[in-house]
């Protein structure tokens, strides 16, 4: 964000459960402030306030494991069926094989939410000791407030889509407090603590963040759209009646299905796109309206009309360093890689999916409606690839190729690079595996293109700005379109929100006469493609408990490992390169559907019940 978080930081006393310490940052010239110097003098009020954005999730971060101690990275996107992470020390490996447990987390989200969480308290009990002034106005502190609440409910959310049910903690914990009395919180109290947050974080904030220096704060629309995810999340078959799990009181933290959830989940997503659109925030297009570039300037176009909320990571450049291909000048560390099993479910241009099923040996059952051809290869070249390439890349859908990388794609040749040779991804290939496997390389012959910025030089080095964006309207019409669907089946809006994500994209409506479970299909396609790399597949295929059959499958690559001879590689027509490969046999049991309570936690407080299964 613009937001200064490089300021001094002030005394304060941080609250992980059972456990009490002062951390002491960055000091003042002065040495230690005391709470009440802090809070009546605007400066360092506001610098308070900014500290606490310091424990949001990094995001981009996907590849490296974060150091202790420091806000969570993204395990999540590699721990789903979109990526393989050829790095084999990040933690998402081990989830992917099970080799995980309630002491080897290595994103505390726990600990640095609640942290986070007592920040916010704090301020929020000592700012009315602040008086207005010229540097403070009174609308600029409620709007501080405002900012505030909503932080404490989206560190709340932060914990419950991971962890369910936690402790709600909405007051600073003082030294001699009952620590016991802090128990998980039944998952209907928690989504409805947050909703209510959002509310009072509404009547404080902004309609729309404007002002360059602002970029960051949440505004009136941030509120909405984490109302509106969370309820979605409330409706969605994990949270509604799909988890039994009871306190050691017996007080039951999960409900009954409840189909009257979806609804309300509608109505909020309704809520936030008709306020988001009233104040000018609308869906992406690039100046050409091509639709490629449509989606793939969402994410390097900063602050676009179609982003709600971001976290800025101005110093973090490596989203684009892990993804930049070998044959790169400087490039070392292609680890950003797609899996074939998302690769083969980006429908074509004309709006078909291609694959249908597999046969046993994995190859693909096609679509003969879709014009997919798996085999031969394309005999001209295109403004996405060149003459040669497989055809199982041709006559793809645009978000195809503005996400995922493949062989015989044009990369860079416009400047500064100016690349002339196509991608090569197979052994020896240009940008493929060398013979020294102690280098990295693309496990599953593809590269993540979404979300790279086009100006990104490894060598010599230009790195743009980037942010991750927590929320965008995109998501606000699936959203809408999912609950509805489920509330009311396929009406008019459903239809309507979902086909406006797929003309900005280029594709064609969808077929008119869908049912209610070909809609949910449709939608669920959807958002695996649109959303995909933004963390939402992971989380998406929890709440709706699919994970324990699709995260329990195969993660399936191209043959990169292979050769025509020990001396001979393949090159782009060689029919072996293209052969589905198994690249890792992942498990998932249904204690995954939840993560562990630290068992640190476990220890401190004997009456948080830990999650079923761990």
């Amino acid at each position: 964000m613009k937001l200064n978080t490089t300021t001094i930081i002030i005394f304060s006393s941080l609250f992980v459960f059972s456990s009490c310490k002062k951390d002491f940052l960055d000091k003042t010239p002065d040495g230690d402030l005391t709470q009440e110097q802090v809070f009546t003098n605007p400066t360092y009020a506001e610098q308070y306030l900014t500290n606490i954005y310091t424990g949001l999730p990094s995001e981009l971060q996907m590849v490296d494991n974060p150091p202790a101690n420091s806000a969570p990275y993204n395990p999540f996107t590699g721990a789903s069926d979109e990526m393989e992470m050829s790095y084999e020390p990040n933690f998402t490996n081990n989830m992917n094989i099970g080799n995980w447990n309630p002491t080897s987390n290595v994103d505390d989200i726990w600990g640095q939410s609640y942290i986070a969480i007592r920040k916010a308290n704090i301020f929020l009990e000592n700012i009315a000791q602040l008086q207005p002034s010229s540097l403070a106005p009174a609308d600029k502190i409620s709007r501080w407030r405002g900012e505030a609440i909503f932080l404490r409910a989206f560190y709340h959310f932060l914990l419950i889509r991971v962890y369910g049910p936690v402790p709600i903690v909405d007051k600073s914990v003082v030294l001699d407090a009952d620590f016991l009395a802090y128990k998980r919180q039944p998952i209907v109290d928690c989504v409805n603590f947050i909703t209510s947050q959002c509310d009072s974080a509404i009547a404080l904030l902004q309609p729309r963040i404007t002002a360059a220096n602002d970029y960051g704060r949440p505004d009136q629309t941030t509120a909405l759209a984490l109302k509106a995810r969370v309820l979605l999340y409330m409706a969605s078959p994990l949270w509604n009646g799909g988890t039994s799990l009871a306190d050691k009181d017996g007080q039951q933290l999960f409900p009954a299905h409840d189909d009257a959830r979806w609804q309300t989940a509608a109505t909020a997503a309704k809520a936030c796109i008709d306020q988001a659109e009233s104040v000018g925030h609308k869906l992406y297009r690039s100046p050409s309206n091509n639709p490629e570039f449509n989606y793939q300037e969402i994410f390097y176009n900063n602050f676009n009309d179609e982003v709600f909320w971001t976290r800025d990571d101005p110093g973090y450049q490596n989203i684009d360093a892990y993804s930049e291909p070998r044959g790169m000048p400087g490039a070392f560390w292609p680890l950003q890689t797609p899996t074939q099993n998302i690769v083969d479910d980006y429908q074509m241009a004309n709006g078909t999916q291609p694959i249908v099923g597999y046969n046993a040996d994995m190859t693909p059952i096609i679509n003969p409606l879709s014009g997919y051809n798996e085999t031969g290869q394309a005999n001209t070249e295109t403004d996405y690839y060149v003459a040669g390439t497989r055809n199982m890349y041709v006559g793809r859908e645009p978000r195809f190729y503005a996400s995922i990388m493949f062989t015989g794609q044009k990369y860079k040749w416009a400047p500064p690079q100016n690349r002339t040779t196509p991608l090569e991804f197979w052994k020896l290939g240009l940008d493929g595996r060398p013979f020294s496997t102690g280098d990295n390389y693309s496990k599953t012959g593809y590269m993540l293109k979404k979300l790279t910025n086009p100006a990104f030089v490894m060598s010599p080095k230009a790195d743009p700005i980037r942010v991750w964006i927590f929320f965008r309207l995109g998501e606000q019409y699936l959203n809408y379109a999912e609950a509805l669907n489920e509330a009311q089946g396929p009406v008019a809006d459903v239809y309507k929100y979902v086909n406006l994500i797929r003309e900005r994209a280029g594709l064609p409506d969808l077929a008119p006469g869908l049912s209610k479970d070909d809609m949910r299909e449709a939608i669920h396609h959807e958002r695996r493609i649109e959303l995909a790399f933004e963390t939402h597949r992971y989380f998406d295929t929890h709440r709706w408990m699919t994970a324990q059959s699709i995260d329990s499958k195969n993660i399936y690559g191209l043959n990169i490992n292979g050769m025509v001879s020990d001396n001979e590689p393949y090159t782009m027509s060689s029919d072996d390169f293209y052969k589905r490969t198994v690249v890792e046999k992942r498990v998932f049991e249904t204690k995954h559907y939840y993560w562990p309570i630290p068992q640190s936690e476990i220890e401190k407080n004997q009456d948080l019940v830990q999650n079923p299964g761990w």
